[in-house]
């Protein structure tokens, strides 16, 4: 037997073992090009195609199905709500959620049990919770309105003042705070266990230099909890922009398209126009990207803490 003979199985079980790892990696692969990218790619080719609302394709649309949606008299409207919900959302969840795990984080009687009812807002399904709210701001009926008719705060018969869920101006806070109010055990819990990391004879070096508690918050908890507030917040930032079920189960986008956001907008329109409909969901999905882009840069999650 040559060398060359020798050699030849050598270099094969080489190339055996340099695949190894596809047998690993390979059904993730597969899962992610079903799951996430062919229907991405579907996304794209359909919003470049006209379609019945049977869903027969028709032929190409090119980009009548943009400049119908760029059209429309609300999308710039949409669009900037859809912003402006995703930041108040976002930020008041992150807010909220950093006095919640600064609380649980100390030690004080049935903290446990304070943890797990942290949970249930999270447990629960989101339509459920969204349809119980819009019932509690029943207009006739809703505990809410009876709550301010007590207090004197509406008339017997209610009227246009008792209907929250009617006027875009009440409306739109409600509907922040209903997100808010799901978002926050998961954002909590994830800052919880972010603060677990955090050594504690920092804290204790931090004691001796004579730090106060907010300067030892300010200096040290915060810059050591960025990469966890980093990672809840942006899961927030894209769950927020997509977020379907408050919005349609308490207000349906209405009155007009006055709490609306590009979720809704596009689900609106895939009952008269599917082609449009893609198109408005390749937007969304844009701005999903720009919105984590500009996330990424602000909150500089790839430096180093000092």
């Amino acid at each position: 037997m040559t060398t060359l003979d020798v050699k030849k199985p050598r270099a094969a079980r080489r190339g055996l073992r340099a695949l190894e790892p596809l047998a690993w990696v390979g059904p993730a692969i597969v899962l992610i090009a079903l799951v996430v990218l062919w229907p991405v790619v579907e996304m794209i080719r359909s919003s470049f195609l006209e379609i019945s609302r049977l869903g027969v394709v028709r032929g190409s649309a090119g980009f009548a199905n943009y400049e119908k949606l760029f059209a429309e008299k609300d999308f710039a409207d949409v669009m900037v709500r859809s912003v402006i919900w995703v930041v108040a959302v976002v930020v008041l969840t992150v807010l909220v959620s950093l006095a919640l795990a600064q609380l649980f984080n100390q030690r004080f009687p049935l903290r446990k049990l304070a943890r797990w009812a942290l949970i249930a807002p999270w447990a629960a399904s989101v339509l459920m919770t969204a349809i119980i709210f819009k019932w509690m701001l029943d207009p006739e009926v809703g505990v809410i309105n009876q709550i301010r008719l007590k207090l004197g705060l509406i008339d017997a018969m209610g009227g246009a003042a008792a209907d929250q869920l009617g006027d875009a101006s009440t409306a739109m806070p409600w509907l922040v705070f209903v997100a808010v109010f799901v978002s926050v055990p998961f954002t909590t819990y994830a800052l919880l266990a972010g603060l677990a990391t955090i050594p504690a004879d920092v804290y204790e070096a931090a004691r001796m230099d004579g730090a106060g508690r907010l300067r030892t918050y300010w200096s040290i908890t915060l810059p050591l909890l960025r990469p966890a507030l980093t990672v809840a917040a942006l899961i927030n930032v894209m769950n927020v922009f997509n977020s379907f079920p408050i919005i349609w189960a308490m207000t349906h986008g209405q009155p007009g398209y006055s709490t609306a956001t590009s979720t809704i907008l596009m689900y609106i329109l895939k009952g008269s126009d599917i082609g449009e409909s893609a198109a408005m969901s390749v937007v969304n999905f844009g701005m999903v990207i720009v919105l984590t882009v500009i996330f990424l840069r602000v909150s500089r999650w790839n430096k180093e803490v000092a």
